[in-house]
């Protein structure tokens, strides 16, 4: 098992002491989150620290963006095992405004037309989640 050093030098990113830090309160979450939930789970920590610390994740896929349309940025845990990091769905609730990961879906394949090349996907539906039915 590797450490969080080792882990962030191997996506290119220099391991300070705050990377390290919000990466180890991250790392684990299995639902999509905000910048003030981070902030929440660390208190002691700067909030612009820990911006700069999910932007430089994300840019290194890390962590994935998720505009769900709730007007808070989201953030998931990359675990795509392929190297064009294709996004899986997510899934938000009308009603609480949760965000879930459905890891085990993956986004349909889209034949583009000629011309064009697919960077990015995003796939969100929404709904109502099971605690809120």
């Amino acid at each position: 098992m590797e450490s969080v050093e080792e882990h962030l030098q191997e996506h290119g990113i220099k391991p300070t002491s705050v990377r390290i830090l919000v990466w180890r309160e991250i790392a684990e979450v299995s639902e999509t989150f905000t910048l003030n939930d981070v902030e929440r789970w660390m208190p002691n920590m700067d909030r612009s620290s820990i911006f700069r610390a999910l932007r430089l994740f994300t840019e290194h896929h890390l962590l994935h963006e998720i505009d769900d349309g709730t007007g808070h940025q989201k953030y998931c845990v990359c675990r795509c095992t392929d190297s064009q990091h294709l996004n899986h769905i997510h899934f938000t609730c009308l009603n609480c405004g949760q965000t879930y990961c459905l890891e085990d879906y993956n986004i349909p394949m889209v034949d583009l037309p000629e011309g064009f090349d697919m960077q990015e996907a995003e796939y969100i539906i929404k709904g109502v989640c099971p605690r809120c039915r």
